[in-house]
């Protein structure tokens, strides 16, 4: 039974956006129960002297009215509310922070830049899977937090008084997306980065994610027109080169570019831009969590998993009552026939990670039902939530297991975009045979399997008299040739 006790509440009052986080806690991690997010625009709010407008307060009030109504259920020690950048600077901040605290019933704290990049850090580090050692980047309305750490620790830490808000005004305040806009913005944002870019450097990074409304909205666009997730200073100026040729922000049209998101978006790509080429960063993904999801687990007190997918993986297995044994068997065969294959596919370590999570899942749709189970099994994997993985990830995920047994649905796997269409096309080969040869669900009847690949040609050879020896087995591997052979997957079974 859900109580208030179990109930935690996280508010971002940001440059550009106030956002509020209601979870609860589940098995070590947090289950999201509200997100509400509002454009508020505080940081338009500012004039040279630094002095924030009435109307700007006004809309930010409003804003937290609606907050208000869901703290009531929430005890008042599970609640964080902090400001950012703006009210950090605006002189009058005490004016707008006192009528807030009046409205929300608890206190408001302004944090420094320096705590806002170590919780932005702890939010990217709790939800975010991949290598240890990464940059964490988060462009705000009016600051830049850029943050180095391995595990849970931090190893540097900033924050760049520069955002999407105090750029539009700056540099895009005639709504003009001239080359010429973009030049300056870019130019500032790099004088801004320079003094600190040594020293993100000397610490140094495997892997670099982004954990702002930008890189949503890049991740958005990317998915919308079908590319791959990694977000690459070629893309970037792609987009860049789209935003000219539009003119004007009021006609900027992106395929998958909201007009929620947009009226920001040309000054947070001009500081990514920036950031990209300062910082020589090859590539950039979406980050798992930020801000809010760092104050919540900070009051949770819940230590940072190094295997975040795997913890992930545990708990939807307990979830929907999967029967683990089985998914370790998939896992391990599918592995032995990947290890066989992987030279000649160009396959990666990140595609053996996916290939053994889909594995681990693979039966969840059993607990819905027998007959549409891989159908099941894809809905779900589209649609929980899944910290550590990506959304391109995720995607590739309920592909692979939509995919998993039955005819192939060739053009799923071509439109997933976490990875080239014909790796996903090999991931799905090797996950279906792992399949059928661990049905019988005991370890000593799986056969020991030699697997060659040529091109796109398998060769797989079993065990002298195997095929004879199982006549239900040999007929699944029939079955299983001819449904390759409809999508041109030439294999061969000795």
């Amino acid at each position: 039974m859900l109580t208030t006790t179990s109930l935690y509440a996280a508010i971002d009052l940001g440059s550009n956006s106030f956002h509020m986080l209601v979870v609860r806690e589940v098995a070590g991690s947090i289950q999201t129960l509200t997100r509400i997010k509002r454009k508020v625009r505080l940081a338009a709010g500012l004039n040279s002297d630094n002095v924030l407008s009435a109307e700007a307060m006004e809309r930010g009030w409003q804003c937290l009215r609606l907050f208000a109504e869901r703290l009531q259920d929430i005890p008042q020690p599970q609640i964080r509310v902090v400001a950012t950048a703006t009210l950090r600077i605006a002189v009058n901040a005490d004016v707008f922070i006192a009528k807030a605290q009046e409205i929300l019933s608890c206190p408001v704290q302004v944090i420094s830049g320096e705590e806002e990049a170590r919780l932005i850090y702890q939010g990217v580090a709790h939800t975010t899977g991949g290598a240890d050692q990464r940059l964490v980047v988060d462009i705000g309305g009016a600051s830049t937090e850029l943050v180095t750490g391995s595990g849970a620790q931090t190893t540097s830490l900033f924050s760049l008084s520069m955002g999407c808000v105090t750029w539009l005004e700056r540099y895009f305040t005639d709504r003009n997306l001239a080359q010429e806009n973009f030049d300056e913005a870019e130019k500032a944002a790099r004088e801004v980065l320079r003094p600190v870019a040594d020293k993100l450097r000397f610490h140094g990074w495997k892997v670099c994610v982004g954990a702002s409304g930008t890189v949503q909205a890049l991740q958005e666009i990317m998915m919308a027109q079908g590319m791959d997730e990694r977000i690459t200073l070629a893309k970037l100026q792609q987009l860049k080169q789209r935003a000219i040729h539009c003119g004007r922000l009021e006609e900027l049209e992106i395929e998958g570019l909201t007009l929620e998101r947009a009226l920001v978006f040309p000054s947070g790509l001009a500081i990514l831009l920036a950031i990209f080429t300062e910082l020589n960063i090859q590539c950039m993904t979406l980050a798992g969590g930020a801000l809010r999801e760092g104050l919540v687990y900070g009051m949770l007190h819940l230590p940072v998993d190094q295997d975040i997918r795997s913890r992930t993986l545990r708990n939807i297995q307990r979830r929907f009552m999967v029967d683990t044994d089985q998914a370790n068997r998939v896992a391990q065969l599918a592995v032995h026939l990947f290890d066989q294959v992987k030279d000649e596919w160009h396959l990666e370590a990140i595609n053996r990670e996916l290939l053994q999570s889909a594995c681990q899942l693979h039966e969840i749709g059993l607990s819905v039902e027998y007959k549409q189970a891989p159908l099941h099994a894809a809905w779900l994997v589209r649609n929980l939530d899944l910290p550590g993985f990506t959304p391109a990830q995720k995607k590739l995920l309920a592909t692979l297991l939509l995919n998993q047994s039955n005819p192939v649905d060739l053009s799923s796997l071509h439109q997933q975009n976490a990875v080239p269409p014909r790796i996903a096309e090999h991931l799905c080969r090797l996950l279906r045979l792992a399949i059928i040869f661990a049905a019988r669900r005991r370890d000593d009847l799986v056969p020991h399997i030699i697997l060659q690949a040529q091109d796109e040609n398998l060769t797989l050879t079993l065990p002298e008299g195997w095929l004879e020896h199982h006549p239900l087995g040999k007929e699944l591997i029939d079955q299983e040739i001819q449904w390759q052979s409809y999508v041109h997957w030439p294999l061969d079974v000795h």
